[in-house]
């Protein structure tokens, strides 16, 4: 099956132009000739099953043959803040498995203790959309600019949402499991490697959000933010 993702379809096409740099992907490199059946998704849930009918290197034509909207649409709504690593590639991992497993919202926090204070946005965004095509999905996660933690506190507040942070200093916690529910909307905090700061799980805590374990290990900050991703997968499984 070949997948190719572009934002600018909609349902009521009949045809569409794929791109010149998609064009030349599917004509050169994978060597797709008229009639080949191919797949293209939009990023917001829709899936098209398309057949080639003018098979031109730098403008594809494709006939719509079907559309299926909210196509595996999650049943629940999962954002997680977390820490960029010094090392960007542990992120971009992150953000590969993530997309495989499910995720709907990524956003890089600098805290106190962040090694990394920048983030290529339009890299991220490289990587989750190779990694949903890879993974056959039709949603693509939102990946949000950077933002200080402070900051992305006061972003937050008043939303309805669970609001929850995983941190390692001692205190009284519930598992992610005993935490939440189906089909809600939750918001995970995830620290740097030096984990949030004491201010920062106060000002947390000050303002709704639980404090959660992930199980007894001391995990790095992209297993971390993964295991989270796959105890929600788990909880709203069906």
């Amino acid at each position: 099956m070949h997948l190719f993702y572009t934002a600018d379809i909609a349902p009521h096409h009949k045809q569409f132009l794929l791109s010149e740099e998609e064009s030349k992907h599917a004509i050169r490199v994978l060597r797709l000739q008229q009639g080949d059946a191919v797949v293209l998704v939009d990023g917001v849930g829709g899936w098209y099953d398309a057949e080639i009918i003018d098979p031109h290197p730098k403008r594809t034509t494709l006939q719509i043959n079907r559309v299926e909207v909210d196509f595996q649409k999650s049943s629940y709504h999962l954002h997680i803040a977390v820490a960029p690593t010094k090392n960007i590639d542990r992120i971009e991992w992150f953000l590969e498995k993530a997309t495989e497993i499910g995720i709907q919202e990524v956003t890089p926090i600098i805290s106190e203790h962040s090694e990394r204070k920048e983030v290529k946005v339009d890299r991220l965004n490289k990587v989750v959309a190779s990694a949903m095509k890879q993974s056959l999905k039709a949603y693509l996660p939102k990946i949000n600019p950077a933002i200080t933690f402070t900051q992305f506190l006061k972003q937050q507040a008043g939303l309805d949402q669970t609001k929850l942070i995983a941190h390692c200093a001692e205190g009284e916690k519930r598992y992610v499991a005993d935490v939440c529910q189906p089909k809600g909307s939750y918001l995970i905090l995830i620290g740097p490697e030096g984990d949030f700061s004491s201010t920062e799980i106060n000002d947390a805590l000050t303002q709704g959000f639980a404090p959660v374990s992930l199980g007894d290990s001391r995990l790095r900050t992209e297993t971390a933010a993964l295991v989270s991703c796959v105890e929600f997968s788990l909880l709203n499984r069906g």
